[in-house]
């Protein structure tokens, strides 16, 4: 006999349960078997007008997903202008009283395999990059970043914006490497990526990128153990590079200043630190510009593809339509 995941899983497949409306119906119908228990009458989660599931909406639909740290909104209508709603109702309340026949429901169980499948829905998002004329490249930049803390607040827990930092940089190191045409053997393997969630002192690296003799930690919030990262890497005849939030560099700045080697560490804010190679890349020309970002782009999704889980947090480019 299949196990619970398989049932649900053939479920979601059989009836197309992915979109954001099955979403809501799925969520607030566990609720209505958790509070009344099972098995479930459809007839009797339908409003008095017989048009809508009872009780399906953005509160109750939201009121479940911030049980488990989800602040993002699913619809705007928690399902309720969704036209499949009530036969989608009708399918899942079949399911939960047939697995209840059997002796086999697990509300709360449910209730997660529901939630992980919401985020699968926010994940299938990426994030989008407008190739606008109009802006600076550090705006640009700027909104990415923007996305993936706002994405990090919606799904707490999930460190999306240290990701976009680290393999921003990561690409545009890569860049700018080849854009200097640097041929020495010591710089054929100069560029090393990990994922996000590898910390450097169990990978045994001085920093999350290490060039000739710099070493370059990127970080969203430094810290004290970073200061003291990079106080070994100046005992070890390494220079040290912070690369940081904007809003982030005057603590990295006090911190450094506080154990007396400011002078001695370079602190950047992501911005400009990647805006300055894409200029200087680019010839500082509008067509060569936007091919700068194109390939840092490009770079930067295929290092995600290499050593992310996670392909949400891949860049989709979206030119801006010429009126």
């Amino acid at each position: 006999m299949p196990d619970l995941t398989e049932v649900l899983d053939q479920f979601v497949k059989k009836h197309r349960f992915e979109g954001k409306g099955p979403l809501c119906v799925a969520l607030v119908v566990t609720q209505h078997a958790r509070k009344i228990g099972l098995p479930l009458n459809p007839s009797r989660l339908v409003t008095k007008g017989g048009g809508q599931v009872l009780g399906l909406g953005r509160s109750a639909v939201q009121a479940v997903l911030k049980r488990h740290g989800i602040v993002r909104l699913l619809a705007a209508e928690g399902g309720r202008t969704s036209r499949g709603s009530l036969k989608n109702m009708e399918r899942y309340v079949i399911l939960l009283n047939d697995l209840n026949a059997v002796g086999r429901v697990d509300l709360g169980w449910i209730e997660r395999y529901w939630i992980a499948c919401v985020q699968q829905f926010f994940a299938a998002k990426l994030f989008t990059l407008k190739i606008d004329h109009a802006r600076s490249l550090r705006s640009i930049v700027s909104d990415i970043l923007r996305q993936a803390l706002n994405r990090q607040r919606e799904m707490t827990g999930v460190p999306y914006a240290g990701a976009v930092l680290q393999h921003l940089v990561g690409a545009k190191l890569e860049l700018m490497l080849e854009s200097e045409k640097v041929t020495h053997k010591a710089f054929v393997r100069r560029i090393r990526h990990h994922s996000v969630s590898t910390a450097d002192l169990q990978s045994g690296r001085s920093g999350d990128f290490v060039i000739g003799t710099s070493s370059i930690h990127v970080t969203t919030a430094p810290s004290e153990a970073l200061i003291d990262r990079c106080q070994d890497n100046l005992n070890s005849g390494v220079r040290p590079i912070i690369v940081t939030m904007k809003r982030q560099v005057r603590v990295a700045e006090g911190l450094s200043e506080n154990r007396g080697i400011a002078s001695r560490i370079d602190i950047f804010e992501i911005e400009q630190f990647i805006a300055a190679n894409l200029y200087e890349i680019g010839g500082f020309d509008a067509i060569r510009r936007d091919i700068a970002i194109q390939e840092l782009v490009n770079r930067y999704n295929t290092i995600v593809d290499n050593v992310e889980t996670d392909p949400s947090i891949r860049i989709a480019l979206r030119p801006v339509r010429m009126r």
